[in-house]
């Protein structure tokens, strides 16, 4: 009987000391934005399994912030950026979860194992710029988390398109692939193409009204990609309040490379700067087409500026 006794209290501390290292998970009703999602399709949680925890107590989390674009606006160098803070966790790659079906198509199990291992009170980030322009992708962010702070950085459009066609021109150059003139994408029949698809990307109003669909304003932070190219400080301070984060980059993490032209980052000592993919120079554009594209964004961009309740120096 003593040996019976003995045998049934060992087996309930056993018990009681598996329970304790079991991660906690919300309860149905109060669970997180998304949680339940990962629970339908049968994906593991936060710190379940091998993917989803760390001998360390660090997990993978699904992101807390989403830099959502746009492309060529300065998406790579706001996530550096904001690396250095000590309580943010980023992801190194473009996810492209969202807008690409083979991958929104896996589910969040497949989203979660994408992301980086952090600590609990550590933000995880991703940055796919090319959320900001795709129809389908607001929708799907507001089911995974309503509550999500969204990072939405923006340059001159008019700049922006000199960059996008810039990048996808070294691209072809790398291959060794011939490539048009921007001229040839930007002028048909004598009148400015307007079918042109970097064009679409630059009118932001059209994009944003989509996201305001599901998202309030107070959501989404607009970064100045033209002011953090000039005075990157500044710029990443807003980014530290809006998303609630102790203010720990200061103004000794960056520092000018007259050789690059732009800024770079001091990270304990260690100096780092963005590929040098980033920051190359734009074509010779024709001033009476350069007037073109200006004139073309005049009225998008005092649409978006309503839109938004503040102006930017743009042409």
């Amino acid at each position: 009987m003593v040996t019976s006794t003995a045998a049934l209290l060992l087996g309930a501390v056993l018990l009681v000391a598996q329970l304790q290292l079991v991660p906690s998970r919300p309860a149905t009703p109060g669970a997180e934005p998304g949680q339940l999602e990962l629970e339908r399709r049968g994906a593991p949680l936060q710190g379940e399994g091998q993917e989803g925890a760390a001998p360390n107590g660090s997990a993978q989390q699904l992101p807390q912030t989403i830099i959502i674009g746009v492309r060529k606006g300065g998406t790579r160098a706001l996530l550096e950026m904001l690396s250095l803070h000590p309580d943010v966790a980023a992801a190194e790659n473009e996810v492209h979860f969202f807008d690409w079906e083979e991958h929104y198509s896996q589910g969040l199990g497949w989203y979660l194992g994408q992301m980086p291992f952090s600590s609990p009170h550590q933000l995880t980030v991703e940055k796919t710029p090319a959320y900001f322009t795709s129809p389908k992708v607001p929708e799907r962010v507001y089911s995974m988390n309503p509550g999500i702070r969204l990072l939405l950085i923006l340059r001159d459009p008019s700049e922006r398109v000199l960059s996008d066609y810039t990048q996808v021109f070294y691209n072809h150059v790398q291959k060794r692939k011939p490539y048009p003139s921007i001229e040839e994408f930007l002028v048909r029949d004598g009148r400015l193409n307007v079918g042109y698809k970097a064009l679409n990307r630059s009118l932001y109003h059209v994009h944003l009204q989509n996201w305001l669909r599901f998202f309030p304003l107070r959501r989404i932070h607009i970064v100045d990609g033209d002011r953090l190219i000039r005075d990157p400080f500044p710029e990443i301070q807003k980014v530290e309040r809006f998303l609630k984060l102790s203010p720990q980059i200061n103004a000794s993490n960056f520092y000018f490379n007259k050789t690059k032209g732009f800024y770079c980052l001091r990270d304990g000592g260690r100096d780092r700067c963005l590929h040098e993919s980033k920051g190359r120079a734009h074509p010779q554009v024709d001033p009476r087409l350069l007037n073109k594209l200006h004139e073309y964004f005049h009225e998008p961009n005092k649409k978006f500026f309503e839109l938004v309740g503040r102006t930017f120096d743009w042409h």
